[in-house]
């Protein structure tokens, strides 16, 4: 590992401190180095606060001219909800500028880095761009695709199973697993499942990470004709997310009413075969500014998602236990795939131990 490389994974590890608080804004470290030794470090820390430039400006322990500043992301070149950090740096007296990737925003894309050029500051671009770019893959997807980023999450059995066949499901995974979905339910904007989980299992679909700093994130429940009983606990619990019903025109009208009246957000999507609409979904989930959804549903609804190309990544957690059961469910139901070319494949696996659980991970590549 080369210095610039050492003090970019610091900006990374900084830039986490953002998690679930950014959104739709992506993570975003600085590192301020003068004389080999860090001077000053700085993260963006909520959405229309100070960008992390600016942070690690106002951070200082001393003269920073001369300095050189590690950021994971171009500094920005455009007003938006604050001003450019791109300006400010090249006022700064700061004298290099190593940045991990180019921002795909095309308010931005390049028009930083030649700010800092024109201002004849040194810039290195490049340094770990894999590794930001998996970093902030929610941002890339949602500033480029206008669409938000969404993650699958199951857990299963050794033989497939999310569920005996009473319908017992607790507990499949670890604790350490199920503590480190909640960090992703802190990280994401949404979390999203079908009205038969609500129905079933009665979940508050909220953040609690062990460190009692999570937020919530807007829950959401897709229900074609308003069967979500008025007594769940998303509709009733203490988080101010909100929630957002997804359904369409068969939802009973005086239901909807009654859901308008406890804020419940509600989302109709034209019908397609008598359900959701999840691509039109996803659009407008965009317009509301929600760049990410944990889709934690049950079977039905992770074909359904497969099947409308709404997913991205796909998160497994696989648990030493056998259930057995052909009646027990497996986490994608649905009508199901008739042949094995047309399979769904995944790409850039990565595997990672929790307890005695082990988590796949991959993503579905862009047709």
């Amino acid at each position: 590992m080369n210095i610039h490389e050492f003090y970019m994974k610091r900006a990374f590890e900084i830039s986490k401190g953002g998690w679930g608080r950014t959104n739709p804004n992506p993570l975003v470290g600085a590192v301020i180095v003068k004389d080999g030794e860090i001077i000053s470090e700085g993260f963006h820390e909520a959405l229309g606060g100070a960008h992390a430039e600016v942070c690690a400006f106002q951070n200082a322990t001393s003269d920073i001219s001369g300095a050189t500043i590690y950021v994971n992301l171009e500094p920005c070149s455009h007003y938006g909800r604050t001003p450019p950090c791109a300006k400010a740096i090249a006022e700064s007296g700061i004298k290099e500028v190593v940045v991990a990737m180019v921002d795909p925003n095309p308010k931005v894309s390049g028009k930083g880095i030649q700010i800092l050029k024109d201002a004849n500051i040194n810039v290195i671009v490049g340094v770990l761009e894999e590794e930001a770019r998996r970093l902030n893959e929610i941002f890339i997807h949602y500033i480029t695709k206008q669409l938000p980023f969404v993650i699958m999450k199951t857990a299963m059995t050794l033989d497939g199973k999310i569920a005996s066949v009473t319908g017992d499901s607790r507990w499949i995974s670890s604790e350490p697993s199920r503590e480190y979905v909640h960090k992703i339910r802190n990280r994401v904007s949404s979390i999203m499942v079908g009205v038969n989980t609500i129905i079933k299992d009665n979940p508050s679909l909220t953040a609690r990470p062990s460190s009692g700093d999570g937020i919530d994130p807007v829950r959401i429940v897709v229900d074609s004709r308003g069967r979500i009983p008025m007594d769940s606990r998303v509709i009733n619990g203490d988080s101010n997310a909100g929630l957002i019903l997804a359904t369409t025109d068969r939802i009973n009208k005086d239901k909807e009413t009654q859901l308008l009246s406890r804020g419940v957000r509600i989302i109709k999507t034209i019908e397609k075969s008598g359900k959701v609409n999840l691509g039109e979904l996803m659009r407008e989930l965009y317009k509301l500014e929600i760049d990410s959804v944990l889709l934690e549903g049950g079977g039905n609804l992770n074909f359904s998602a497969l099947e409308a190309g709404i997913v991205n990544k796909v998160m497994t957690f696989v648990s030493p236990k056998i259930i057995g059961g052909s009646s027990a469910v497996t986490p994608v139901g649905g009508e199901g795939i008739e042949e094995m070319k047309d399979a769904i494949a995944l790409s850039d696996i990565r595997v990672e131990g929790f307890d005695r659980d082990v988590l796949i991970e991959g993503y579905i590549a862009d047709e």
